[in-house]
C-alpha cells in the first residue's frame, strides 16, 4: 500500500509539474525581457539585436532590454546568459566566436556552448571576403595561392584579434590551399584595413560590410568570397570553392539563446517569435543591406547546426596551432 502512495503522489508531482510548465509557458511573457549582447554598443550585433528587440516588444506586448555585457570575447556576457535563471526572460545573442570557436581556444571558458544553452534560431549567417591591394601582383585567388607558395612567409592577412572568426578562416585558407600566410593581429577592423591600404599587410579576410566601401571606391581588391554561392552585393566574385579550393566554407553567424532548462514550450514560442520578425520586409532588407543573409531555423537545427561547428573550428585550432596569446 505503501510503495502505491508513493507512486501516486509521485505521479501527482509530475502532472502538477506539468501543468505548471503549460500555464508559465500560457502567460509567457507577462514582465520586460533582457536581450544581452556580449559586444560593445554600435556594432553589427548589438544593431541586430535592437532591431530583433523591437520586433519582440510589438508582438508579445512587453518591453525588450538590450543589454551590453562586453568583454572577453562575448564570454562575459554569454556566462551571464548561462548562470541566469531558465524562465524565458534573460536571452543571449550568441555569434560564431562565443559559441562555435571559444570552447576550443579558450581552456578558462566558464560556460559550454550547447551544454548552458538552449539555442533558439539562427538569426543571420554573413560571409567574409578575402581582399588585397589593387597593386597586388595577384589578380584571382588561384593567382593570389601560388604566389603565397612561391614566396613563402612574404604574404600577410590582417586581422580585427586574435582568435577572431576573420583569423581562423585565413588559416582555414593556409590549410586548403597549403599557403603559408602570416597572421597579423590588430585591434579591430579598421585598424587591420588601413594597415592593409597602407601596404603594411598584404590580404584581409573580412566582413563583406565592413569591404563594401573600399571595393566600391577601388581602394582593395575582392578575390573571393568564403560562403557556398555567390554573395548578392558581390554578384561578379567567385566563391573560394569555385576558385579552385573544392568545399571551402566559413561564414559568420549570429543566433538566439536562452539559459539551458528553460521549459521547451517557451523556446518554441521564442523561435516563433524569432521567425515571424525575420520573415517582416523591413528586417529583411534592413539585414541584406549590410551584407547578411536572415537564417531563420528550428531549434533542433540549429543545435545541430553547432555541433558541426565545433568540431570544424577546433580541427582549424588544432592544426593550425593557434592560441590566444
Amino acid at each position: 500500500m505503501r510503495t502505491f502512495k508513493v507512486a501516486a503522489a509521485m505521479a501527482m508531482a509530475l502532472s502538477l509539474s506539468a501543468m505548471a510548465t503549460v500555464a508559465t509557458a500560457q502567460d509567457y511573457p507577462d514582465k520586460p525581457i533582457r536581450f544581452i549582447v556580449p559586444f560593445p554598443p554600435g556594432g553589427s550585433t548589438d544593431v541586430l539585436a535592437r532591431r530583433l528587440a523591437s520586433k519582440f516588444h510589438e508582438s508579445m506586448g512587453q518591453p525588450v532590454i538590450v543589454e551590453n555585457k562586453a568583454g572577453a570575447g562575448g564570454a562575459i556576457g554569454s556566462d551571464l546568459v548561462a548562470k541566469a535563471a531558465p524562465d524565458g526572460y534573460t536571452l543571449l545573442i550568441g555569434v560564431t566566436g562565443s559559441h562555435g570557436v571559444s570552447v576550443s581556444l579558450n581552456p578558462a571558458l566558464p560556460y559550454h556552448p550547447l551544454r548552458d544553452f538552449e539555442p533558439v534560431s539562427r538569426i543571420v549567417t554573413t560571409p567574409l571576403v578575402i581582399v588585397t591591394r589593387p597593386d597586388f601582383a595577384a589578380k584571382n585567388l588561384a593567382e593570389f595561392a601560388a604566389y603565397a607558395k612561391a614566396n613563402p612567409g612574404k604574404v600577410t592577412h590582417g586581422s580585427p584579434g586574435n582568435g577572431t572568426s576573420m583569423h581562423l578562416t585565413g588559416e582555414m585558407f593556409n590549410l586548403a590551399a597549403g599557403t603559408g600566410l602570416v597572421h597579423v593581429a590588430y585591434r579591430g577592423s579598421a585598424a587591420a584595413m588601413n594597415d592593409l591600404i597602407g601596404g603594411q599587410v598584404t590580404s584581409m579576410f573580412t566582413d563583406v560590410l565592413v569591404a563594401m566601401p573600399f571595393i566600391e571606391s577601388g581602394r582593395v581588391r575582392p578575390l573571393a568570397v568564403t560562403s557556398s554561392e555567390r554573395h548578392p552585393l558581390l554578384p561578379d566574385v567567385p566563391t573560394v570553392a569555385e576558385s579552385g579550393f573544392a568545399g571551402f566554407e566559413a561564414l559568420s553567424w549570429q543566433g538566439l539563446f536562452l539559459p539551458a532548462g528553460t521549459p521547451k514550450a517557451i523556446v518554441d514560442k521564442l523561435n516563433a517569435q524569432t521567425r515571424k520578425a525575420l520573415l517582416s520586409p523591413d528586417i529583411k532588407d534592413a539585414f541584406s543591406a549590410q551584407g547578411m543573409e536572415v537564417k531563420a531555423t528550428s531549434p533542433e537545427e540549429f543545435r545541430a547546426f553547432i555541433e558541426k561547428e565545433i568540431p570544424k573550428w577546433a580541427r582549424i585550432i588544432k592544426e593550425a596551432h593557434v592560441t590566444l596569446q
